[in-house]
């Protein structure tokens, strides 16, 4: 294998990442090709400011868009190597991606990158279908094979984090410029990020715990269910570290692909965490054994509804640097 067939499929991995999902859509990467090289770097423009001042949201972000690269290079028969945070002067190079040679193409990488094209976010109510307790089960050992951890939440539990999402949702509204930034991404036209009216409920979904209001109302139909079946769990890691937050983003990935191939939908929830007092009544749910990152919200989808439309994406050559 030449450079240049190096070249190609990392070029064609970095695609693949940029249909992560991001806080807000926002897709705060950028990708540089170099030889064997593939390396992820944070876009600090299009870091939230009021929401995510540490860039944690950001990191976990671009851990997603790592993970997906990875399964890109698997389906591609590439065997990789990845550093996180590999260089201590530059931490906004968030990881490095080197091939080292060829691998054997499973069904399961490709079913992964399969999997990944047809992934979005629904915020409707899902289904009166339970979850079987073995996929939660599996889940929860996929998001360990990633270094990170899935706490499911007891029905009590579930009560505490709709209580702590509606004041997380209170806090963020009462802060002007909370309000305009969720505004600013939740509005059309911003070539290729943000959200779209097509994925923004256009009535409050009926849900034991709110979704986040993204200030006005959206063109998605919601229908009449309520999610009372649905499974939330927490997902944490064990620091609260750039490399700690990356891992959660490629466990979050990881988790997503694995719940669409057993038919789960997944919304995660990440104003309980982006509010200081509420991410820390996620820290007594988890009993202090690690640092919250995101709430999600696992369930059957409801088979009535019509599929979705995927929110914009950013066209390649604004995210991937090719060096000659």
């Amino acid at each position: 294998m030449g450079m240049h067939v190096h070249g190609a499929s990392l070029a064609a991995a970095a695609r693949v990442g940029g249909f992560a999902p991001s806080i807000h859509n926002t897709q705060p990467w950028r990708w540089r090709v170099a030889g064997a090289v593939l390396e992820l770097h944070a876009a600090r423009q299009r870091q939230l400011g009021v929401t995510d001042p540490l860039g944690r949201m950001l990191t976990v972000s671009c851990g997603a868009a790592l993970h997906h690269a990875r399964v890109a290079l698997a389906a591609e028969g590439c065997q990789s190597t990845v550093e996180l945070m590999p260089d201590a002067e530059d931490p906004d190079l968030l990881a490095r991606i080197t091939v080292t040679g060829q691998r054997p193409v499973t069904p399961d990488a490709v079913r992964a990158l399969q999997t990944i094209r047809i992934r979005h976010t629904d915020r409707r109510p899902v289904s009166a279908t339970p979850v079987e307790p073995t996929a939660v089960e599996a889940l929860r050992r996929v998001v360990e094979g990633e270094g990170a951890h899935l706490h499911v939440l007891r029905p009590d539990d579930v009560l505490e984090l709709a209580s702590a999402a509606a004041r997380a949702q209170r806090v963020e509204d009462l802060d002007p410029e909370w309000v305009d930034e969720i505004a600013y991404w939740a509005r059309e036209g911003h070539g290729g990020t943000g959200l779209t009216d097509a994925v923004i409920p256009a009535t409050p979904p009926r849900t034991s715990v709110p979704g986040r209001y993204f200030g006005h109302a959206g063109a998605l139909p919601v229908g009449e269910g309520h999610d009372r079946a649905a499974v939330y769990g927490l997902l944490y890691v064990d620091e609260d570290t750039a490399q700690a937050w990356l891992r959660g983003g490629e466990a979050l990935s990881a988790l997503w692909i694995a719940a669409i191939e057993r038919d789960l939908s997944v919304m995660p929830l990440s104003a309980v965490v982006e509010v200081p007092q509420t991410r820390e009544l996620l820290r007594r749910l988890l009993a202090n054994l690690g640092e919250p990152l995101l709430a999600v919200r696992l369930g059957v989808p409801d088979p009535d509804q019509a599929g979705l439309p995927h929110t914009p994406r950013l066209p390649a050559d604004q995210v991937i640097d090719i060096a000659e």
